[in-house]
C-alpha cells in the first residue's frame, strides 16, 4: 500500500471548496462499477466507492477533490447494487455539483465504461478518477500538463509504489505492462487520467473492453502523456486490510473519531474505536479497536475488538 499519512484537506474535510479561476476541465468520470471483490465481504453492502472512510462515502472525497480543481459536472458508472448510489445521492447531486449515472448491466470494463458516456463527454476534455482510491495528489498540475501537451491522454504516475509497471521517457509514457516488450516498468499508475475525446475512436463501441489497448495505440502514436506526482499522498483501498490501515493513519491527523451524532449508551465500553453518524452502540456492549460504519446497530452485550462493523 503507497503511504498515507496525512491525507490532506482537499479530499478528508469539509471545508469550502477552493476554485481553479480558468478551469481547464470542468467535467470528470469517476470509476464506480466494479465489483470490488477484494474487498468483500464489505463490498457485499454497498458498490466499493461507497465504502465509508472517516465518517463519509469514499466517493465523498474523489468529488470534493475533483471540485477543489474546478469540476463540476460528473458522470459516475453502475453497476453492483446500482440503488445504493440513488440513496447515497438522492439529488443526483454533490455539494452543488452535478451527477449523472451511467448503469451497466454487464460490466463493460475501463474502456467499454468509457465509451459508454461519449454522449456526457461531447467535445470537452475530461478528468477520469478511479473510485477506490484515496489520494490528495495535484491533479491541477495533470490537468494544466495535459492541456498544454499534443496528448490525446495523460496519466498521472508515482515513482514509487507496489504496482510499478509503466515506463516513461521524459513526459511521455513508452509502455505499460511490458505489452511493448521494452524494460520491466519504472512507475505506478494512480488510476487518475485527462483525455480527450479523440480516443474514443480507439474504443470499440457497446464492447467489453479495458482502456488498455487504446492506451497501447497512443503510446505507438506518442500521443501518451505521463506527469509524475509524487507530493501528496495516494491510497489504493483495495482489501479490509489496507482499509482498516488506511483508518489508523488518519486518526494522527483527522478529529472526531467518534462522530458526534453517534448514539452510545453510558454503560457501553470504547477503546480506540471509529464511529460513524448515526450508528447506535447498546448498553454494556464492549468495542476495541473497531470501526463502526454509519447506521449501524451494535447490540446490547456485544463484544468485538480488531473489527469492521458495516451491518
Amino acid at each position: 500500500m503507497a503511504k498515507t499519512t496525512g491525507l490532506g484537506s482537499s479530499t478528508l474535510d469539509s471545508e469550502p471548496r477552493l476554485r481553479d479561476s480558468h478551469p481547464v476541465i470542468n467535467k470528470a468520470f469517476i470509476l464506480g462499477a466494479g465489483l470490488g471483490t477484494r474487498l468483500r465481504p464489505l463490498t457485499e453492502v454497498c458498490p466499493k466507492p461507497l465504502v465509508p472512510i472517516w465518517h463519509e462515502p469514499m466517493a465523498n472525497h474523489a468529488l470534493r477533490h475533483c471540485q477543489n480543481a474546478g469540476i463540476d459536472h460528473f458522470a459516475i458508472n453502475t453497476h453492483h447494487l446500482p440503488e445504493k448510489w440513488h440513496e447515497t445521492y438522492p439529488e443526483d447531486s454533490f455539494n452543488g455539483s452535478s451527477l449523472q449515472f451511467f448503469h451497466e448491466p454487464t460490466l463493460l470494463d475501463t474502456g467499454g465504461g468509457l465509451r459508454n458516456i461519449t454522449h456526457f463527454i461531447g467535445s470537452d476534455p475530461i478528468l477520469v478518477y478511479n473510485g477506490d482510491i484515496l489520494t490528495d495528489i495535484d491533479i491541477r498540475r495533470l490537468i494544466r500538463q495535459h492541456e498544454q501537451s499534443n496528448n490525446l491522454a495523460t496519466l498521472a504516475l508515482r515513482s514509487s509504489g507496489d504496482n510499478c509497471n509503466v515506463n516513461i521517457s521524459g513526459e511521455q509514457v513508452t509502455d505499460m505492462r511490458n505489452l511493448l516488450a521494452t524494460t520491466p516498468g519504472t512507475h505506478q499508475f494512480t488510476g487518475i487520467y485527462c483525455i480527450n475525446p479523440g480516443i474514443l475512436d480507439l474504443i470499440p463501441e457497446g464492447e467489453v473492453v479495458s482502456i488498455v489497448p487504446a492506451f497501447i495505440e497512443l503510446i505507438q502514436r506518442q500521443q501518451l502523456g505521463a506527469v509524475v506526482l509524487d507530493e501528496g499522498d495516494w491510497c489504493d483501498i483495495g482489501t479490509p486490510e489496507a482499509y482498516r490501515a488506511v483508518h489508523q493513519k488518519l486518526r494522527n491527523t483527522h478529529p472526531d473519531p467518534i462522530h458526534p451524532e453517534a448514539i452510545i449508551h453510558p454503560d457501553a465500553t470504547i477503546d480506540s474505536c471509529i464511529i460513524g453518524p448515526g450508528a447506535k452502540i447498546g448498553a454494556h456492549a464492549r468495542l476495541q479497536n473497531c470501526i463502526v460504519w454509519p447506521g449501524v446497530h451494535v447490540p446490547s452485550e456485544r463484544s468485538a475488538s480488531d473489527s469492521i462493523l458495516c451491518h
